[in-house]
């Protein structure tokens, strides 16, 4: 080979590379676009599924409240009051009911959910003992919980009854308490 050919070779070589170059930043330019439309898309249907949960929540919590007077009258509550996503703040932080059914001596305050879990329990028994800071209007009242579900977890139901909670699930088409009858409530 000459130093002609080998000078011409390396030139060739170092085209193969810029060539190369060139088309790995054209992948990587490429790349970069296809993972924002990704991204935007994710991002959509996590906007999208978020709707469609709160959505159900709300007719989770419509099967629910209409439905509370008459089951907590059958446990010998009383209740004339039914109100849905109660709020309030205290010192930057929140504590929001899903329902809260009440009379002048109780309060029953109602987690709904599409799908019932432990954690869900475990969050509203949080709740439920930092109902009356948030609430201080209610300090002279029994302040009881309760969970529903239309679909309930295996052993959530029983966790729920085993810290004092009322246990409310789709039954035909309405809804029931799902306690038995020597089911004695936590006070709160």
């Amino acid at each position: 080979m000459t130093a002609k050919q080998l000078e011409k070779s390396i030139q060739e070589i170092w085209e193969l590379f810029r060539e190369t170059g060139r088309k790995f930043e054209e992948s990587r330019r490429e790349f970069e676009k296809r993972d924002e439309r990704l991204s935007q898309k994710v991002a959509a249907v996590g906007e999208q599924v978020a709707a469609l949960t709160g959505k159900w929540g709300k007719f989770v919590e419509g099967l629910i409240a209409p439905a509370a007077e008459r089951l907590f009258k059958a446990r010998g509550i009383e209740v004339d009051k039914i109100y849905q996503r109660v709020r309030a703040h205290k010192n930057g932080a929140a504590l929001e009911v899903d329902i809260m059914a009440i009379n002048r001596r109780d309060a029953v305050l109602i987690e709904a959910k599409s799908t019932l879990k432990t954690a869900d329990i475990d969050e509203h028994l949080e709740r439920l003992a930092r109902f009356k800071q948030f609430f201080p209007e209610y300090q002279d009242r029994r302040v009881f919980g309760a969970v529903a579900g239309i679909v309930i977890e295996e052993e959530a139901d029983r966790y729920a009854y085993r810290n004092g909670l009322f246990v409310i699930a789709q039954s035909g088409e309405t809804v029931a308490i799902l306690n038995d009858e020597k089911f004695v409530p936590q006070v709160w």
